[in-house]
């Protein structure tokens, strides 16, 4: 038997608030689904082409007060995108992302419109660390070319991948940023202290933002590489400028996430400014 929902509120012709016998509050989403409806009637919950959850009041009031400021083909158009993604992806989404990247995407045509355009600072650190989460979202702003007409610069496929990656992982943007920021300034105190200017494009920058990347995260888990005494001393004679360089970069790690830092991730870290150094 198909599971009916009880409309709350029609917000237009093609989304509907709703109550559902088991997930409570949800939004429906379908190609004429809120058409001719009224509060109170009952829709079949497998009409809707996409469907998600509102939790709790300050989300609702979230979705609530965005979508009166959108025009009704922008609304359609998100609907595409985030079945789009979600089918690109392979797997559901964080519900969240319906709402901030609905608003992200509805304002930055708006300021695209108005010739306002942001920088992205992090574009290339981005496309190495979430390489198909931006291929994703290169797509996402090809269809905002085609579909609305407006050309996006190249810095908000690095914002739509971001929002794409927190939907993901279920990790929250603010995060995400702030260790995006903590590896650009790994960057630039990494070209500082080895007075050389690293080339974006090469596989060596990839990994050393692989390796950044993955360190921050072991720091989150508690996770220890394990004890390498003897690499610990040949590193330290062979390199010291670069040895010292990753002690350098550990304590500005240990500093921003407030955590203990495996001091194993000194030996591997040598090992690729090492390289970098060499190459440069």
């Amino acid at each position: 038997m198909v599971e009916q929902v009880r409309i709350e509120k029609v917000l237009n012709n093609n989304v509907l608030i709703g109550v559902h016998p088991t997930y409570q509050e949800v939004v429906l989403i379908g190609k004429g689904i809120g058409f001719n409806r009224k509060q109170g009637e009952t829709v079949p919950f497998d009409k809707a082409d996409k469907t998600f959850l509102l939790k709790g009041e300050n989300e609702k009031e979230q979705y609530m007060n965005l979508l009166p400021h959108l025009d009704q083909a922008i609304i359609d158009f998100m609907n595409d995108v985030l079945i789009y993604i979600e089918d690109r992806m392979g797997q559901e989404l964080n519900e969240h992302i319906h709402i901030a990247l609905t608003d992200h995407i509805a304002f930055a045509i708006n300021r695209a419109k108005k010739d306002i355009y942001f920088s992205n600072p992090f574009l290339f650190e981005i496309e190495s660390l979430y390489a198909k989460e931006y291929q994703v979202a290169r797509e996402v702003v090809d269809m905002v070319q085609k579909q609305m007409g407006v050309s996006l610069p190249e810095g908000e496929i690095g914002f739509i991948a971001l929002h794409i990656h927190s939907a993901v992982t279920d990790k929250a943007l603010r995060d995400i940023n702030k260790h995006n920021k903590l590896i650009s300034r790994f960057v630039e105190i990494i070209e500082d202290e080895l007075d050389l200017s690293l080339d974006r494009g090469t596989v060596d920058y990839n990994r050393l933002i692989q390796h950044l990347h993955r360190a921050i995260d072991r720091v989150h888990h508690g996770e220890s590489l394990g004890k390498e005494n003897r690499l610990a001393e040949l590193l330290k004679n062979e390199y010291p400028v670069c040895y010292n360089l990753a002690w350098k970069l550990i304590k500005v790690m240990q500093k921003q996430l407030n955590k203990p830092v495996d001091e194993s991730e000194v030996l591997y870290l040598t090992i690729h400014l090492q390289r970098l150094s060499n190459k440069s």
